[in-house]
């Protein structure tokens, strides 16, 4: 529950550091930067805390590495180039509907009874969230779905083929590297305009780094070895609601009523869905 409710205000508050850190470098360059710098990072941390440096197999690593870290990646930020940081960026997060059909065929996890009812309710927030009745840009919605999709197949595979004797922590290092290469090369196939370093940047860079890109997806490793797919992406309906509240105290972007109406219905179903997990656990 700590690492949730630490990722979901992490990952939710960088959508506003991630527009910030647009205004000045592309968006794949940021990208590239901002993954092989957390990479370095947890190497760091790594080597000072004394764990293992190696995997023992490394096919996972690869996999996600190109898949959860670089296609994701570069999907959304393609969504974010034709689209702009909007409404379109939230269609990522169809990422938990898609997790649960994903699971369902590929390792046979199912919602049960009144599971439902909190995913109905959680689907019909996101709807008013997104608003698709009032999208910018079709080529940039179908890129963030694509990217929510991505995400989904990538995080049901880490379930269905884990990698046994491997730390959380190393293999988040080991997977950010891979997933760094792919973004570099894009970067150097597709960026058109130099990064300015200015202070903001740096600042916004450095919070990408070290706590959307480094820890977050440590957490996001751990919380996927320790519950379910479907409640682990279901819970991450959370980041959208912190992403619009921070844009709106931060940058002035007050959300309209629909909006709202949608974040009080996916707060509700995240707590029915946390007292129904609980209730499971009583003896």
């Amino acid at each position: 529950m700590a690492a949730l409710v630490a990722m979901v205000l992490i990952w939710g508050y960088s959508w506003v550091v991630m527009k910030i850190a647009l205004r000045h470098a592309h968006p794949f360059d940021f990208a590239a930067w901002r993954v092989g710098l957390g990479s370095a990072f947890l190497f760091l941390v790594i080597k000072l805390t004394g764990r293992k440096l190696l995997l023992p197999n490394y096919r996972m690593a690869v996999l996600l590495g190109l898949v959860q870290v670089a296609l994701f990646v570069a999907l959304s930020h393609f969504a974010l180039l034709k689209a702009g940081p909007g409404k379109t960026s939230v269609l990522v997060f169809t990422m938990p509907f898609w997790m649960i059909v994903f699971a369902h065929f590929l390792i046979g996890e199912r919602m049960r009874g009144a599971q439902w009812i909190a995913v109905s309710i959680a689907f019909a927030g996101l709807t008013l969230i997104v608003a698709p009745w009032d999208l910018t840009s079709l080529v940039g919605s179908l890129l963030a779905v694509g990217g929510g999709a991505v995400w989904a197949i990538s995080a049901v595979l880490s379930k269905r083929w884990p990698t046994p004797g491997a730390d959380p922590l190393t293999f988040t290092a080991w997977q950010l590297l891979f997933g760094f290469v792919a973004l570099a090369i894009l970067s150097v196939l597709v960026s058109d305009r130099p990064i300015e370093w200015t202070h903001e940047y740096i600042y916004a860079l450095a919070f990408s780094t070290i706590a959307a890109t480094a820890i977050g997806w440590w957490l996001w490793t751990y919380i996927l070895a320790n519950s379910p797919a479907g409640i682990a992406g279901l819970n991450a309906l959370g980041i959208p609601v912190v992403a619009v509240l921070s844009s709106w105290v931060q940058l002035g972007e007050k959300p309209p009523g629909l909006e709202l109406a949608g974040m009080v219905l996916i707060g509700f179903a995240l707590a029915l869905l946390a007292w129904l997990n609980l209730r499971a656990l009583r003896p």
